[in-house]
């Protein structure tokens, strides 16, 4: 897939201010300071599409992006960022679960796991909530080049043991580094064959 046009269209703090659904949508959520408005931006080429920051639990709100005028790009708050106020990290929770479960034109959640990291409850409990709430989605390692090829293995084989506890079958895991690039492709394929897969 190449991307042509990359737009910020909205920031909403409620599900019911998101733009009009008629195209497939892609939400991108994970920990504070996973990388994700990095990534975001690497994968459409644009380098302050998604606004980066050194402080974690910078994203506060919804932000969509419209990508080649085809699909959106939803850009979610992290979770679990210990100096938000308990009251703040359960507005997101409420915002998340509404967006998640209300948004008809949702096709799949990327949820992004920091690669330099043993796994993390948050993640393991947010991916199982998806999994009760019927939600799809796919896991997308972060920040590989990071780390150490023997310890992203390591990391990477203890979340499929946690994951493989609840699920029969596990689900795909993307491997990225936004400074290598590593991974724009397969993430953007994927995109792509989802979107064809929707048309037919």
């Amino acid at each position: 897939m190449k991307i042509t046009k990359a737009e910020f269209i909205t920031s909403s703090s409620d599900v019911s201010q998101c733009p009009p659904e008629q195209i497939p949508e892609y939400a991108f959520i994970g920990r504070s300071n996973v990388g994700k408005s990095s990534l975001i931006n690497m994968l459409v080429e644009r380098k302050k599409l998604a606004k980066t920051s050194s402080t974690p639990g910078k994203t506060r709100l919804i932000n969509h992006f419209k990508i080649n005028h085809q699909w959106f790009l939803a850009d979610l708050p992290g979770y679990g960022y210990a100096k938000v106020s308990k009251k703040d990290r359960n507005t997101f929770a409420k915002m998340i679960e509404q967006y998640a479960t209300r948004r008809t034109n949702l096709v799949c959640f990327f949820v992004l796991v920091d690669a330099r990291h043993k796994p993390q409850q948050l993640d393991l409990d947010f991916i199982e909530w998806l999994g009760d709430n019927n939600l799809p989605f796919v896991i997308v390692l972060t920040k590989i080049d990071k780390v150490s090829q023997l310890v992203k293995s390591s990391n990477l084989t203890l979340l499929k043991d946690e994951l493989s506890k609840s699920w029969e079958e596990l689900p795909l895991v993307f491997e990225t580094s936004a400074e290598k690039r590593t991974g724009r492709k397969e993430l953007l394929g994927f995109i792509d064959d989802t979107n064809q897969k929707l048309v037919s």
